[in-house]
């Protein structure tokens, strides 16, 4: 039985353990932290997503939280809407909707389709050999025919086997998200951009959706230009200085958040790709491989479709040093489009200036108008990718026709 050691313990590390396994390999997940505690408070698992997941017969479990329901959009700060679109168009378009949910929630669908046995919390890897497969850590050295390098977007395994890529790059802003209580609140998903900033708000799967429900939660995330590491005393304070008087349930949301509980970190992106996404018997996987804004909400959505088709390629070969290249040929130009579509995005929400505000927000009410699937159509490259499994391609949407 192949041997594969999986290097870090987030969204695409366990679900490359969990796809490495469907194909008949012995998994290691070894994670840094002494138990897996999930960075961040929420994401969304798009179409693309669930197809990969349906791949390791996860997806009905996704599903089954809950999913996206409505209307979403973008909206101006004052509430009028800009562009929108619904689940119903989103499920003709490429058969699922979207789910938005906690990470802490899909990391424990993926930690117990893993299995506790296959996971190894508290160990810290010091270096990597490409060539051998040998990874070393405090607790001595574990040798693999395949090392999967998922340790963040921070990869000390990146940083040692590509030392000279420049790594990534600060995209300018800073973010902040949250879990909120709904109490009697009504919520329809949004996204709403102002003058360099930009507030979402989903009601998060597995919600019963009634009000008043003590286990409504809302997610909520913000983002605005900031210089890299300012420091707040108070973040709630600066999001309500900043979103207080935007339109409901905006500002009520954030005068129930716990101040505590407020999550800030500057958001960081690629601005040069990895020459490839392996080397020796290394695969890289998710922000390791390449990071990016969260404008596409696709981060852990590219970590999940690394993972299968990295399974896929692998299949249940020992020789992956024959088979890796056509993993760094399947994913490296679709990823890094993406990393550039959503900076793309980033640059977009980033104006300040009234003039060019105004010119994006007509620009983007107008195309709208024009053509209302716009939304959805210019997702298409991104939302109606297909697993290889399902296609034999890893790079082929399946899109119906406008006509």
């Amino acid at each position: 039985m192949p041997k594969a050691v999986v290097i870090g313990g987030g969204v695409g590390g366990l679900t490359a353990g969990v796809a490495l396994r469907r194909k008949g390999w012995d998994v290691t997940v070894l994670e840094r932290a002494p138990h897996l505690a999930p960075v961040g408070s929420g994401l969304a698992i798009a179409p693309n997503a669930l197809k990969a997941l349906d791949a390791l017969d996860l997806g009905d479990r996704i599903r089954e939280l809950g999913r996206f329901e409505g209307q979403a959009g973008i909206r101006r700060p004052d509430g009028r809407r800009l562009v929108h679109t619904t689940e119903d168009d989103a499920l003709a378009r490429y058969g699922d909707s979207m789910v938005v949910m906690s990470r802490a929630a899909l990391m424990d669908v993926l930690a117990d389709a893993l299995g506790g046995a296959h996971l190894r919390p508290g160990i810290t890897v010091s270096d990597v050999d490409a060539a051998g497969g040998v990874v070393r850590t405090g607790e001595g050295d574990l040798e693999a025919d395949l090392v999967v390098a998922a340790d963040g977007i921070h990869s000390a395994t990146r940083r040692a086997l590509f030392p000279r890529h420049p790594g990534p790059v600060y995209s300018g802003v800073t973010a902040w998200r949250a879990l909120i209580p709904r109490s009697d609140l009504p919520i329809q998903s949004t996204e709403s951009w102002g003058k360099g900033l930009v507030f979402g708000v989903h009601l998060l799967a597995g919600d019963t959706g009634k009000a008043g429900d003590a286990e409504d939660t809302v997610y909520v995330y913000a983002t605005d230009v900031s210089p890299a590491g300012a420091v707040h005393a108070d973040e709630r304070e600066e999001l309500l200085r900043r979103f207080g008087d935007w339109h409901e349930p905006i500002p009520s949301l954030l005068r129930a958040a716990d101040p505590a509980k407020i999550i800030r970190n500057d958001i960081f992106s690629f601005g040069t790709p990895l020459p490839a996404l392996h080397c020796g018997r290394v695969a890289f996987a998710g922000d390791a491989a390449h990071p990016m804004t969260p404008n596409l909400g696709q981060g852990a959505c590219q970590a999940i479709e690394d993972a299968v088709v990295l399974a896929c390629v692998a299949g249940g070969s020992s020789a992956v040093e024959d088979v890796l290249p056509a993993y760094t040929a399947a994913r490296l130009d679709r990823t890094w489009r993406i990393v550039r579509q959503s900076m793309t995005i980033n640059r977009l929400t980033r104006l300040r200036h009234p003039l060019a505000v105004r010119l994006r927000d007509l620009g983007m009410s107008t195309a709208a108008r024009l053509s209302p699937d716009l939304m959805l159509r210019s997702m298409d490259d991104v939302l109606g990718w297909r697993p290889p499994a399902a296609t034999g391609r890893s790079d082929a949407p399946s899109i119906p026709s406008d006509g």
